[in-house]
């Protein structure tokens, strides 16, 4: 059963129909340097690992983010085992984005496009905090991502803080119909 179901989700590229341009370039996986930072200015440094890839008939990007690694699960620390996803506008409009992750548990709906050298996604959470992710200095071999949350002041915080390397990239492919 496992392997029929992920062979039905996964998809070996991009839908020929929609503009992938905004989130392609991150198909394949990525270890990651994740910093938590409390409102206080502390911050706790943890590895981690980050994989994307096609799904639902290349319709939709979807990623599995883990802290810490698969590797190093259950020796303490922070849990997190969530993933996100993002789905192109057929007409070219903001991407659609849902993120969940059962280990602490939250969910969060998001819209995303670019801003400047930048992609942003904005959302509220469950709580009606405004949240805003960021995705910054990226390269075909990095990147850096930010968490933030709105503060009652209008400023943000960033409380999560991701460096991504690049581990694997898998082969540039669309599917055709």
């Amino acid at each position: 059963m496992t392997a029929a179901f992920l062979a039905a989700l996964g998809a070996e590229g991009p839908a020929p129909d929609r503009d992938v341009s905004l989130y392609g370039w991150l198909a394949g996986s990525w270890a990651l340097r994740v910093s938590f930072v409390t409102p206080d200015g502390a911050r706790s440094e943890h590895p981690g690992e980050w994989h994307f890839g096609w799904v639902l008939e290349g319709r939709a990007l979807q990623d599995v983010w883990i802290v810490p690694p698969r590797g190093l699960r259950g020796q303490g620390g922070p849990d997190y085992y969530g993933t996100t996803l993002r789905i192109p506008s057929p007409q070219g409009g903001p991407w659609r984005i849902l993120y969940l992750d059962p280990t602490i548990p939250f969910e969060l709906a998001m819209t995303g496009r670019r801003e400047g050298e930048e992609i942003h996604q904005h959302g509220t959470d469950p709580a009606g905090a405004a949240r805003r992710w960021r995705f910054s200095d990226i390269t075909p071999e990095s990147f850096r991502w930010r968490g933030e949350v709105a503060l009652p002041d209008g400023a943000w915080h960033c409380h999560t803080d991701f460096e991504a390397r690049r581990l694997e990239q898998p082969p540039t492919r669309r599917i055709t119909a």
